[in-house]
């Protein structure tokens, strides 16, 4: 049976951080398959479509992997190592975890999960054979001369092509302009790709040894962030893998994290503190706000949500860290045509970022 070690809140903070690959250490090997390597540590990486900055996947990859740049993802995709599906959110996931991705997919098309938009099965399948037989497309390919539908103002077959991608008859092939281009799944997938259907328990040692790796430490509300119906499942597994030795209990304040049996290694490994890293709001390390509060003492809300007379911090205040710490947070913008970033807002959180960002 797994004993609890107890370790300080410094201590987690390093745990989480160099789990994060934050701030990113300096390695070699082609920057492509550093990026890559990024994506398979963190498990997946975030899409946004807010570019007030950087899109939100581009600003993340970047924080871990200093020399990546945009057509990275546009070659891992074309390469067949990464995929879009879904996360928690619309995200890129490593495609040697693709047969996880098909406990979802299962579940839409068997109605165990409500897709957003109403199915059109007619439509559907009308969409589906126009793909098989002409090739990849985009929603705009597909005329549609009447009213859209209220739900996003998305047009019925749009509204289909995303259907029949959440089910997975349909994956994204590539995306032009940020539009996303549709094809039958198994023209999308390497060839010897393991397509097997896991079973639950699998898919349940599966969320957690995943997080735990991308995590550092971690609780089961934690590992089943917005996955429906699995908290329970998570509990029970983790204490099987407790009695196992598979993982271990951490004391953190009085607080009780779960662990892998070497992350405690990761201890003895230097953190590069004086590495400011300006992140962006739907970073890995932040998704979770409560975590953050919990671990970082940062109470993090994003506000661009909000109106501008509930703002406190700005539209898109993006947090900062160093010294291993989240320190301060700024609103900006960034004008790419002239390549100026307008600081509008900065806050301050602790004494010790002296002139940092005076």
């Amino acid at each position: 049976m797994s004993t609890k070690k107890t370790i300080s809140i410094q201590q987690a903070r390093k745990l989480v951080l160099l789990s994060q690959n934050l701030p990113s250490i300096k390695t070699t090997g082609r920057a492509e398959d550093r990026t890559l390597k990024a994506v398979e540590q963190l498990g997946y990486v975030q899409i946004d479509t807010i570019s007030v900055i950087e899109r939100a996947h581009h600003h993340t990859l970047w924080n871990r992997n200093p020399q990546y740049t945009p057509d990275h993802l546009n070659q891992l995709i074309a390469d067949k190592k990464v995929f879009e599906y879904w996360s928690h959110a619309a995200a890129y996931l490593p495609m040697r975890d693709y047969r996880f991705s098909l406990i979802r997919k299962s579940a839409f098309k068997n109605n165990e999960l409500k897709h957003w938009y109403n199915p059109d099965s007619k439509l559907k399948n009308f969409v589906l054979k126009r793909i098989a037989d002409e090739g990849p497309l985009m929603a705009k390919d597909f005329e549609h001369n009447g009213k859209k539908i209220k739900d996003w103002g998305s047009k019925p077959a749009k509204q289909a092509l995303e259907h029949l991608f959440m089910q997975g008859d349909l994956m994204i092939s590539k995306r032009v302009n940020f539009h996303k281009v549709y094809d039958i799944t198994h023209r999308v997938l390497p060839d010897n790709l393991n397509t097997t259907i896991p079973t639950k328990q699998e898919y349940y040692r599966f969320l957690i040894l995943q997080f735990l790796s991308a995590n550092g430490l971690g609780l089961p509300s934690e590992i089943g962030y917005l996955l429906k119906n699995t908290k329970t499942h998570i509990s029970n597994t983790i204490e099987e893998m407790c009695t196992n030795n598979e993982l271990i209990k951490l004391a953190v304040g009085s607080q009780t994290y779960f662990a892998l049996p070497d992350s405690l290694n990761l201890l003895s490994k230097s953190l590069a503190k004086s590495r400011l890293k300006i992140l962006s709001p739907f970073d890995n390390l932040l998704i979770q706000r409560k975590r953050m509060q919990n671990i970082f003492d940062f109470n993090y809300q994003i506000e661009c949500y909000t109106t501008a007379a509930k703002r406190k911090y700005g539209y898109f205040s993006l947090p900062i860290l160093w010294d291993g710490q989240l320190v301060a947070r700024m609103d900006c913008k960034a004008e790419r045509s002239i390549a100026k970033l307008h600081i509008t807002k900065t806050e301050r959180l602790i004494k010790s970022v002296g002139n940092l960002i005076a």
